[in-house]
């Protein structure tokens, strides 16, 4: 199965509180963190939601 890497390149800092949760249920707490997340649909909406923070790559 495919794999996403999400890298939170901006700071939350003045964003709205929901996209602060959904960087947290990602798993990124500060700038330049980096996880790697199977890719679901629920997965790629919440990158979706926070698009102007993260970047997002296909792994294999």
């Amino acid at each position: 199965m495919a794999r996403l890497k999400i890298t939170q390149n901006k700071s939350y800092i003045g964003s709205k509180q929901n996209h602060r949760d959904t960087l947290r249920s990602l798993g990124l707490r500060r700038v330049n963190d980096v996880v790697v997340k199977e890719d679901r649909p629920e997965i790629r909406g919440m990158a979706n939601a926070v698009r102007h923070l993260v970047s997002v790559e296909e792994v294999d």
